[in-house]
């Protein structure tokens, strides 16, 4: 089949993309597998190790709006192919650090190439495929997604055993420079019809308030949401994000009669504005579950991370098995009803989940409730987004997706920072209770200091587990087991709290789905044409004539 032929085919199309895309996705879920590798290899800090996982976050969720513009601006595979690019050279910079200072670096430019990669795709499935088949596309990028979470743990266990923490950063190197080759040759390079230009203050106000924004909610926990240095604290920062923002949207307001970088009629649309609501609250439900869930199976479960990552792959298959069809099903009845059902399934799951969790729980005892949120999530991400991006024109779809991306990406940090303070304060709480009941099975001279061992490592945070020493002298075997099986319960009890914020908001997500209205799609008439560098002479559609010049959109039915 000659390249033509292959980017004349939007599933071939699809097919390349999707092979960056999971690069990028499984770098996110590898990282945290070698953490304690990178530490030991590269000297860190505590510090530097959160740094190392975090700078990627900040960047990522400060850029993809401005990213997804830029591929409406300059065309979507210019900005795929400088995203990836940026992404293999970073990796590579990535593995080849001697330091902590310059992993982070590296990290943080791994975050601009995947902001820059992950609107493209979206931007393009909404080009190549008409309405009525987008959903079996989108469910392409979600099985991506679960894929990389049940992968991520496993291959990077395998590659930091056998290579050493660089391999995880290095094995993208020789898949980046596939990829970017047939990216090259197979993806159509779709262009607008005429010439827009790029909000520059735009970029820079909603680029400033995103990063103080994450930054305070990431850091928050670490500063105990007090000072960071001098007069400024964590509340200052993310009152200053909140207030940039703010100023962003008010300049965006009086510019939309022009190119503003986030175009308003985006959110005209009913059923938009509320699946950005709905990606949201799943970016916060699933960092509010498996944030805690990772604990419970490693340290309560005593699981190792390969393990772990077993453990939790019968869900990812289920949900790249149920994908397909939900997509499918998403395409010829209407993706409420389906999206609606996986919503409900997901907290279903979830509070199963919750309600099974014990100290003395057997990993399998837990099949069930990951089967059930398996299917739930299989049979939501392709009808959230074949909603979403049904009545958005071609001309913006790149901005939708990096706005709907990055509103997703916000609803997993705030996730982090409430239920992670959540999960510490209930956690330090049964620390203490649990001590003070299991103290009585102690030796009266160790059990003050038993005591003050348990309420001193509850304030340090999720620790405990490690081991207790009185000042200067390690407590006997017995006395750590005691200290370990109380933080079991501890954990425990704290989790069964934390987990019922992402339930609740998933069920309050599934709830707004009655809103969501049943639209025809528009008749795509979008001024897109493939350059002519491709050679493909096709439009938007990738198969149809471009009609060389600019047409005025016309729509069937819907809302504005």
């Amino acid at each position: 089949m000659s390249p033509h032929d292959l980017r004349t085919n939007p599933w071939a199309v699809l097919a390349v993309l999707c092979l960056g895309l999971f690069m990028a996705l499984l770098d996110t879920t590898i990282v945290n597998i070698a953490i304690p590798a990178i530490g030991a290899g590269l000297d860190a800090s505590l510090d530097e190790i959160v740094w190392i996982v975090n700078a990627y976050v900040l960047v990522y969720a400060a850029l993809l709006i401005t990213a997804g513009r830029l591929g409406d601006i300059a065309g979507p595979k210019r900005l795929f192919l400088a995203g990836m690019a940026l992404f293999t050279l970073a990796s590579a910079l990535c593995g080849l650090a001697r330091d902590p200072v310059q992993l982070i670096a590296a990290r943080s430019l791994q975050g601009v190439g995947g902001a820059l990669m992950s609107p493209q795709p979206m931007a393009i499935i909404t080009r190549l495929f008409p309405p009525e088949r987008r959903g079996a596309a989108f469910a392409i990028p979600g099985i991506l997604g679960g894929l990389a979470v049940a992968a991520g743990p496993i291959l990077g266990g395998a590659l930091v055993d056998t290579f050493g923490w660089p391999a995880i950063f290095l094995v993208n190197v020789p898949v980046g420079a596939i990829s970017l080759a047939l990216v090259t040759l197979v993806v159509p390079d779709l262009r607008p019809g005429q010439r827009h230009r790029l909000d520059l203050f735009g970029v820079l106000l909603a680029t400033a308030g995103l990063l103080a924004l994450t930054f305070g909610l990431i850091e928050g926990e670490r500063y105990r949401w007090g000072t960071i240095v001098s007069v400024i604290a964590i509340p200052h920062v993310i009152g200053l994000g909140i207030l940039v923002l703010a100023l962003f949207l008010l300049v965006q307001y009086r510019r939309q009669d022009g190119e503003p970088l986030l175009p308003f009629e985006l959110f005209r649309h009913r059923n938009y504005a509320l699946t950005t609501g709905i990606a949201a609250a799943m970016g916060f439900a699933m960092l509010g579950l498996f944030l805690p869930f990772t604990i419970y199976l490693q340290s309560v479960l005593g699981l190792d991370a390969f393990d772990a990552g077993l453990t939790v792959l019968p869900q990812a298959l289920v949900m790249t098995v149920v994908a397909g069809p939900a997509g499918s099903l998403a395409d010829r009845l209407g993706g409420k009803h389906i999206l609606l059902a996986g919503l409900t399934l997901f907290a279903s799951g979830m509070a199963y989940l919750d309600m099974m969790a014990r100290a003395s729980t057997a990993r399998w005892d837990l099949l069930p409730a990951l089967l059930l949120m398996g299917t739930g999530l299989g049979c939501v991400w392709a009808p959230l987004f074949s909603i979403a991006m049904r009545q958005i024109e071609p001309r913006v779809a790149g901005t939708a997706a990096g706005v709907i991306e990055t509103i997703q990406e916000i609803g997993g940090v705030i996730a982090g920072a409430v239920v992670g303070a959540l999960l510490q304060h209930r956690l330090a709480t049964a620390l203490r209770e649990q001590a003070l009941r299991r103290s009585g099975e102690l030796p009266g001279e160790l059990r003050e200091q038993f005591l003050d061992a348990v309420a001193g490592a509850a304030s340090g945070g999720l620790h405990v587990e490690a081991g207790l020493s009185a000042p200067g002298v390690p407590f006997p075997a017995e006395i750590q087991q005691l200290a370990v099986e109380v933080f079991r319960h501890s954990f425990v009890d704290a989790m069964h709290l934390a987990l019922l914020l992402p339930i609740v908001v998933v069920l309050l997500a599934a709830g707004s789905c009655l809103a969501i209205r049943q639209e025809k799609p528009l008749v795509e008439t979008e001024p897109v044409t493939a350059a002519p560098s491709t050679g493909s002479g096709q439009d938007a559609r990738a198969g149809v004539p471009s009609s060389g010049g600019p047409t005025r959109p016309e729509r069937t039915g819907g809302e504005r």
